[in-house]
């Protein structure tokens, strides 16, 4: 996972990745709220289907199969996406939209079904409303306002309807709903919250590991790889290439006269240029390649499915680049490069890492400022 580097980029990282969490816990929780609604309603309807309306039951059965199943492909189409376009922006809209949609069916179809003259049934779909609204603070828990809409939906309904009926037990059903719907809401605060610092509290954790690792492979004064994580990811590259039966170049760099450069202007002056360095090493060769910093003024790169040929040409322009940098007072940077690639002779990488680095001292004994390449 890529780092931030500023606390602002790092704070809106995180951000992202919980509304991320936030969204993904939603479709996880939710794939059996949508075959739980259908069945509630069917179960309902089998229990009161001499008291209701069968012609109206057939037809809310209908309509509400037809949501469900609308929700259902949008959950395939989620789960079956790649996951970086699982993202909040293409995908909180059109849930909630389905969600509106089949509470609000729900809703209007218990009160269309509930008979006017008939206690039992009014008290039975009155508990089954009071059951989808539980199933939803349990499956919309991350999304306070998803679960207040879906319980606003499914419940206000019928409970409105039954607070201007006549007789006293319609009115308490009511009020008691209300009750209900007000503690409920409160729970689902407290909830959203709990859920969404824990959501918080483990990217956190998961970010300062990441950072604390990159710190431990990373070499402060350059930024690129340390000599530790250059060699670990090299082998892992040097077995891929040799697993896979693709060329494998290595480049071994080493700056001229670096130590007269610390003596004549300072070991600041000479920090800079490392980092000058580093810039031009990691802007110029490719995401495939490993490089890092051996140590002192010593570098590395591998370069894995490239000729020999390719190699020493990317290693006359690397000269090249490094020829332009201009660090006050320094006049010029120089470096001496070796080359190698894989043999069959080469048992391990620390073989193909020793030709590159004869090759090294071959190009400062002819001179300097120039390649070796190993024999």
């Amino acid at each position: 996972m890529d780092v931030p580097d500023s606390q602002n980029d790092q704070r809106s990282f995180i951000e992202e990745q919980v509304r991320a969490d936030r969204l993904h816990q939603l479709f996880r929780q939710s794939v059996s709220a949508v075959v739980g609604s259908l069945l509630a309603a069917v179960i309902l309807c089998g229990l009161c289907w001499e008291r209701f309306d069968q012609s109206i039951v057939v037809g809310w059965l209908t309509i509400l199969a037809a949501s469900s199943l609308l929700r259902i492909s949008m959950f395939i189409a989620y789960f079956r996406s790649p996951e970086h376009l699982r993202t909040p922006q293409r995908w909180e809209r059109t849930y909630w939209c389905t969600l509106v949609l089949s509470a609000g069916i729900w809703g209007v179809g218990a009160l269309t079904v509930m008979p006017a003259d008939d206690l039992l049934s009014q008290a039975l779909v009155m508990l089954f409303t009071v059951g989808m609204s539980v199933s939803a603070v349990s499956c919309y828990s991350a999304y306070r306002y998803m679960t207040l809409t879906s319980i606003g939906l499914v419940l206000l309904p019928c409970a409105l309807w039954l607070l201007f009926q006549s007789t006293t037990i319609q009115v308490g059903m009511a009020l008691a709903v209300f009750v209900f719907a007000s503690f409920v809401a409160r729970a689902t605060s407290k909830m959203a919250e709990a859920l969404e610092t824990a959501f918080r509290l483990t990217r956190e954790m998961e970010l300062a590991h990441n950072i604390s690792t990159r710190a431990a492979q990373t070499d402060e004064l350059t930024g690129l790889k340390n000599r530790r994580a250059f060699f670990e990811r090299a082998q892992q590259l040097y077995d891929d290439c040799k697993r896979n039966r693709l060329g494998l170049c290595a480049v071994m760099l080493d700056m001229d006269h670096f130590k007269h450069i610390n003596d004549t202007y300072g070991h600041q002056v000479g920090d800079q240029v490392l980092r000058q360095m580093g810039e031009v090493i990691s802007s110029f060769f490719r995401d495939t390649d490993v490089h890092g910093r051996l140590g002192g003024e010593e570098f590395a790169v591998l370069l894995p499915d490239t000729s020999i040929e390719a190699a020493v040409e990317m290693a006359e322009q690397l000269i090249q680049a490094i020829a332009g940098l201009m660090t006050v007072p320094v006049h010029r940077v120089t470096a001496s490069l070796g080359v190698a690639s894989t043999d069959v002779d080469d048992k391990d990488l620390h073989s193909l890492m020793n030709n590159a680095d004869k090759a090294l001292y071959q190009a400062k004994a002819r001179g300097r400022n120039q390649i070796a390449v190993a024999d």
